[in-house]
């Protein structure tokens, strides 16, 4: 697992903050969403609960609030102001998956509270990671042997999300705009750099980061490419490379191994992080943040599921590795040293509960979201 942000050392945190972390919890702000939202939500709130419980001076206190498409349709908000005011004061954000096809803004796109969280909070640094479990099946030949541990990073302000919503639609044309800027790709390209050099201090040659655009086509991709080789210079010990995205499609699903950090425009990360999340065994095993320079949003790279939901098939692996996504990142951000050792334990109990035999509905198999929170539960006791 990769640490999102430069973590404080001990000498530079205030005696108040050393205070706070000593004896208070961590602020979790809970937005369980739509579909299986809940359902996953469910128990990865027992798995933090469960470390809690078994971690000395690791403490969580979770507010729950509103945030989805079912809100909209009874208030018309996605999420009321209440929400937005707890999610900035709380010190991280877990949240499960919103939005429902069948409810829509008036312009017929559908409703994402994730997606202004992002805005609102100017989260522009998507984080997927993509990591194969032994025992999960994957379409790619070889794969288990080799081993598939990389990461997507995906700018999540910018690109063509820019124009959500402000695109001009006419009878004979439809156009929407990309937006790529210095300040916001500046901030991703430095953050991703520092993602990899974290990656190639724990070994396993990693440390390689590779910035996937379509420079030789588009102005804005050169441009994009430009300030991430200004970037480069500034870390010298990062080994880099320059895909093209549909060039780097096709190695991905040839030769995923071979990747280690990937930085891409907005659109770009949308498309690729699932093509990622198809190479470790589809959407439920796929977590995700989005960090900014204040806030951070953990959750599961998967939607809402609706044709599942309320049937307990769904597979809450993503959102529990979410979790431990989020604890890896208050770690960092807060010099906390117990939070940094539960997340590995969370991702250790999740590989020992797929070591013995467990499989999601997905899979082929019969192991649905109880079963498999109660292995990782389980897995946990022996951590």
């Amino acid at each position: 697992m990769g640490r999102p942000l430069l973590r404080k050392t001990s000498a530079t945190l205030s005696a108040k903050e050393k205070s706070m972390l000593a004896n208070d919890a961590f602020h979790i702000a809970v937005l369980a969403g739509d579909g299986i939202g809940p359902e996953v939500m469910a128990p990865a709130l027992e798995v933090l609960r469960k470390i809690e419980a078994t971690t000395p001076n690791l403490k969580f206190r979770f507010t729950d609030a509103p945030a989805s498409a079912n809100h909209y349709k009874e208030t018309g908000k996605s999420m009321p102001d209440s929400t937005v005011k707890l999610c900035e004061e709380a010190d991280a954000i877990l949240l499960g998956a919103c939005g429902l096809p069948s409810v829509r803004y008036p312009d017929n796109t559908e409703i994402m509270p994730q997606v202004e969280l992002r805005f609102i909070f100017d989260l522009y640094a998507g984080v997927r990671p993509c990591r194969l479990i032994p025992g999960v099946p994957s379409p790619i030949v070889g794969a288990a042997e080799r081993g598939i541990d990389l990461v997507v990073i995906r700018e999540s302000t910018e690109g063509l999300f820019a124009s959500m919503g402000k695109g001009v639609v006419t009878h004979e044309e439809a156009r929407e705009t990309l937006v790529i800027t210095r300040k916001t790709s500046e901030r991703l390209f430095d953050f991703s750099f520092r993602y990899a050099q974290r990656r190639k201090s724990r070994g396993a040659n990693k440390g390689r980061l590779t910035c996937v655009d379509k420079a030789n086509v588009f102005k804005a991709y050169a441009f994009f490419r430009q300030m991430f080789d200004d970037c480069a210079a500034r870390y010298p010990a990062v080994a880099t490379d320059r895909l093209y995205v549909d060039a780097c499609s096709a190695m991905l699903v040839k030769r995923p191994w071979d990747f280690d950090v990937m930085v891409m425009e907005n659109m770009f990360g949308d498309i690729l992080s699932d093509l990622t999340a198809g190479l470790i065994g589809g959407m439920g095993m796929a977590p995700s943040a989005d960090i900014g320079d204040k806030h951070a949003v953990f959750q599961p790279c998967h939607g809402t599921a609706p044709d599942i939901m309320g049937q307990g098939k769904a597979n809450p692996s993503a959102m529990i590795l979410s979790a431990a996504l989020m604890l890896d990142w208050l770690a960092d951000k807060h010099d906390h040293e117990p939070a940094a050792q539960a997340a590995q334990r969370i991702e250790r109990a999740v590989d020992a509960a797929y070591s013995t035999g467990i499989k999601p509905f997905e899979f082929g198999g019969g192991d649905g979201t109880a079963a498999i929170g109660s292995a990782v539960l389980k897995a946990l006791e022996f951590e």
